[in-house]
């Protein structure tokens, strides 16, 4: 019965781990989403400069806080 308590408690570890590392990327994309799409957006600029231009204009229509800009089904943009 010990070995089966201790295979449960290292599950729920692993689920904190999980859970932790998982909300800190959420902090850091929120705080830092918006430099991260300029990065981005400079990078496929200069892979393609046409699909580079389509980036850097939705980029540019994007306001500052993103999530309000998503729609129902989770795209961004008009419906």
């Amino acid at each position: 019965m010990r070995m089966s308590s201790r295979k449960g408690q290292t599950m729920v570890e692993y689920i904190i781990i999980v859970v932790l590392i998982a909300i800190t990327l959420i902090a850091l994309f929120s705080k830092f989403g918006k430099a991260i799409g300029k990065k981005a957006t400079g990078a496929t600029s200069a892979l393609d400069k046409e699909v580079g231009d389509e980036a850097v204009a939705k980029y540019d229509a994007l306001s500052e806080n993103p999530v309000q800009d998503l729609n129902a089904d989770g795209t961004v943009g008009a419906p």
